[in-house]
């Protein structure tokens, strides 16, 4: 990795205009941060470039769809499994360590699955076991990965740092499936397997090099803190995210928003070619506008400074209301009108709440916080669709949509009316006691 002269340090007039900087770019002021935004990018294209030669070849094996879908849930079981462990893992070794070494695993396993292609060894059984093992292997990576990106960045510019991460994904996502159809029509299918495997060594390769920036929270892993005794085990985490009310409102307000909405690949292609009577083409547009509300929202996500649960809350809401009027669009035109600010304001929710999970709790406890966030996510991923299909087999595709929106702001909006009734109601003081006006109120917010 070159180097560059340090930076002149800033002048005492410009810090606190730099410190008090709401650009979503922020973040990138950081060299480490810019280094660590390429790596991530190039991951990206290459799992975006495997993922959509996999489920081609699974296919091409199987011929069934069924098999494809399957291979999907195998890769995703471990994270409902053991994504606590994975998280505890994440605490007790060093940040940088354990996402190198899990970034050089991964690639090793795309290595093997390239080889088996290149030989004409891949079966359907090798193949869903290759897919588990990546699962396993991911249940560590994320939250590695995922934390290392903040231990860059000072706090306040962690909001920014989540921003540019979700714009990252969103462009290697694509650039991943573009150069899906050039490669295997170039050079086959094992080509994308290896050129996935690259990538990761990329990315292992430039961990060693990352420093973090000054005002950065240092990270001590758990097995320096507390000795290796106690290192692995979730209880900590798993007591925490059940005694921390705010991360129960955030899991409360994502699990509604995640079953009742944001499946709109699912309920906007119903009503697509559905009520609304159009096409593949149709959906694609839709398509199309909901990635281009997704990039927006990042970016402005990326401004907040101290995002809460109160956002995140108030977001889903409003785009739940946005949901019942999708639904009632009598046109493909008002739909499209609908979905832009549909999706601008899921990806600045999930860009608050990202920043929230991270950052919240302490630093000895974030891996093992994600890895319950993990298994939860898991949940709500798997149990969303199958119940929103249902849903719609009762409603239609319009009344799903209505009905999921009404109850995802419903939801919300009572359970903030509980709190308030909870913050404001009277509490009995004892004698003795001192009566200090607000206290019940500072004691129970989250």
């Amino acid at each position: 990795m070159s180097s560059s002269p340090a930076p002149a340090p800033p002048s005492p007039a410009s810090a606190p205009a730099e410190s008090a900087s709401r650009s979503p770019w922020r973040s990138l002021r950081y060299r480490s941060m810019r280094w660590w935004s390429v790596a991530n990018f190039v991951s990206n294209a290459g799992t975006w470039m495997q993922l959509t030669v996999q489920n081609l070849l699974v296919l091409q094996i199987t011929g069934s769809a069924a098999a494809t879908g399957l291979s999907m849930s195998v890769q995703a079981a471990p994270a409902l499994l053991i994504s606590v462990f994975g998280g505890a893992a994440v605490d007790r070794w060093p940040r940088k360590l354990t996402a190198a070494v899990s970034q050089a695993l991964l690639g090793a396993v795309a290595f093997v699955t390239a080889l088996m292609v290149a030989l004409d060894r891949l079966d359907v059984t090798s193949l869903m076991v290759l897919a588990a093992v990546t699962g396993v292997i991911a249940t560590v990576d994320g939250p590695a990965c995922s934390l290392l990106g903040n231990d860059l960045v000072p706090p306040q510019d962690v909001p920014s740092a989540i921003g540019v991460g979700a714009l990252v994904h969103q462009a290697g996502r694509l650039t991943g499936a573009a150069l899906a159809g050039v490669t295997v029509g170039f050079l086959g299918t094992a080509a994308a397997y290896t050129a996935n495997g690259l990538s990761f060594l990329f990315v292992a390769s430039v961990i060693p090099f990352l420093r973090p920036a000054r005002g950065a929270v240092a990270y001590v892993p758990t097995a320096k803190r507390h000795g290796a005794a106690d290192a692995m085990t979730v209880r900590e985490g798993l007591a925490f995210f059940a005694r921390r009310p705010r991360l129960l409102a955030l899991a409360g307000v994502t699990g509604v928003s995640a079953v009742f909405g944001r499946n709109y690949q699912l309920t906007l292609a119903v009503l697509v070619t559905g009520p609304l009577a159009g096409g593949a083409g149709s959906f694609g547009t839709v398509s199309t506008v909901l990635a281009a509300g997704g990039i927006v929202g990042a970016v402005l996500g990326a401004r907040l400074r101290r995002p809460s649960v109160r956002i995140v809350g108030a977001l889903a809401a409003a785009g739940g209301l946005l949901q019942v009027v999708a639904g009632l669009s009598p046109s493909l035109a008002v739909l499209l009108v609908m979905v832009l600010p549909m999706a601008v304001v899921e990806s600045v929710s999930d860009t608050a709440g990202t920043a929230v999970l991270q950052t919240d709790p302490p630093a000895h406890l974030r891996g093992r916080v994600l890895g319950v966030w993990g298994s939860i996510g898991t949940v709500w991923s798997l149990g969303g669709p199958p119940a929103l299909g249902l849903l719609m087999e009762l409603a239609g595709a319009r009344g799903a949509l209505v009905a999921g929106g009404l109850i995802i702001a419903g939801s919300i909006g009572a359970g903030h009316l509980l709190r308030q009734r909870r913050v404001t109601a009277p509490v009995a003081v004892r004698a003795g006691d001192v009566d200090v006006p607000g206290q019940a109120a500072l004691g129970t917010a989250a």
